[in-house]
Formats: C-alpha cells, structure tokens, sequence
C-alpha cells in the first residue's frame, strides 16, 4: 500500500462513531460517482448508514426492497462483485434490480464490497459510477480493505447500542420499514417474513416504493385485513 492510502486508511481507523461519513471515504479513493455503506440481511437488518449523494442511496433502497443486488452478492458470497458493464451485463445478473434502473443513465459501472467480522456477514459497500469504469486490481485490494475498517465501526456501534438510538433515525433510515412490518403482522396475524412480503406486493402492484408504502401503514392511512377472498389493503 502507498503511504497516501496509508493515510487514507488511517483516516478512515479514527473516524469512529461518524458513520454517515463512511461512504465519503470510498468516494474520495476511488474512480467513481458515488458511494454507500449500508446493513443487509437478519444480522443488523437492511438500511443505508452513509449514502454521498440521492442515486447511491437510491440504488441501495433498491436493493432492499427487491432481495438482489451487488449488495446481497457481495454480503451472502463474502467477495468483492465487480460489474464494469452494468449497462449491457447487469440484466443477466439482477434482472429485477437492472430492470429497476435501466432508465438511468447515472449508472454505468457498480462494484460491491462486502461488510463481514469473522463469521458475520452484515452488509456491503456499494460504488456507482456514471461513466463505465474499471476498478484495478490494487484499488479491489484497497477498497476491501477500508471495507474491513467500516465493517468493525458498523459492528462496534451496533454491539455498543449507538445505531438505535442515532443511526436509524438518519435520512435514509429503514426504521419506518420495521415499525409497518410490525403493525401489519398484528394486523393479519403472521410472521414477519410474510408482513414484509406483504409491503413488498403492494408496493409492486401500485408502483410505489416500499418505503412509501410503509409510511401509509404507519399513519394509519393504509390497512391490510382478511377477507373471503384473502388479503385485502385498504384505507
């Protein structure tokens, strides 16, 4: 490593508790457009801790709402995914999430970098960029790097209680996902794998994201009941 990523690295080290400036980092090393840091999966749930700007954020969002993805490839394979092509390759890889962002010409390039300590694997590091780029060998080997230094910051502030009270409360907390998932499995009685499911559908059948969908049940604006005919959502 060059003495500047050493610094870079350093840098990253002493960064503690601020997580909403992970994804800075990898923004600031490395060729692209943008950057997020973000939990996937039961271990810590699924939320952008750090987003640079509205796209990587976004795209995360994405990610979470369809259960695919360079984050989910690069959380449940433990390896770095690496799709210079996203434009043409993307598809046959992700089609739901490719399909999602075809239309954006803000995507060309994404690369993942999973968050894991030892044996638990809790996320990835997502990098965008809008013109078709490459990631060297050396900048694979750097980024895996900071992405072990975030994935202890991560795991530290969860263990420590911090995430409860600060990070799910950021701007693109997941939280309002959690407190929906919670009222429509009291509302239909079910686990919470299919509550979840069930934002998932209506999100899909009305065309909103899960999020939107989320906000109505928790303000009450949105009901899901059983009926004769199954499961029925509705003001």
């Amino acid at each position: 490593m060059s003495e500047s990523f050493d610094d870079a690295l350093n840098d990253l080290e002493r960064s503690g508790r601020q997580l909403d400036a992970l994804s800075g980092f990898f923004l600031d090393r490395f060729p692209v457009t943008g950057a997020a840091v973000s939990t996937v999966g039961d271990v810590l749930g699924s939320e952008t801790i750090s987003a640079t700007d509205d796209v990587a954020a976004r795209l995360d969002e994405l990610q979470f709402d369809l259960g695919e993805g360079p984050c989910w490839e690069a959380m449940r394979t433990s390896a770095a995914v690496l799709e210079p092509d996203f434009r043409h390759r993307g598809v046959s890889r992700w089609p739901a999430f490719a399909s999602a962002v075809e239309d954006d010409a803000e995507v060309a390039s994404m690369f993942a970098f999973p968050l894991s300590v030892g044996e638990i694997k809790m996320g990835a590091v997502d990098l965008y960029s809008a013109e078709p780029v490459a990631l060297t060998p050396g900048e694979c080997t750097q980024a895996r790097a900071m992405a072990d230094v975030v994935s202890r910051h991560v795991l530290r502030d969860a263990l420590s209680g911090f995430a409860d009270n600060d990070a799910q409360t950021g701007i693109y907390s997941r939280r309002t996902v959690h407190q929906a998932t919670g009222i429509v499995l009291a509302q239909l009685d079910i686990g919470p794998d299919d509550a979840l499911l069930m934002l998932q559908a209506r999100a899909f059948s009305t065309g909103q994201r899960v999020m939107e969908v989320a906000q109505a049940v928790v303000d009450g604006t949105l009901r899901f009941s059983r009926t004769s005919g199954g499961i029925e959502a509705g003001s």
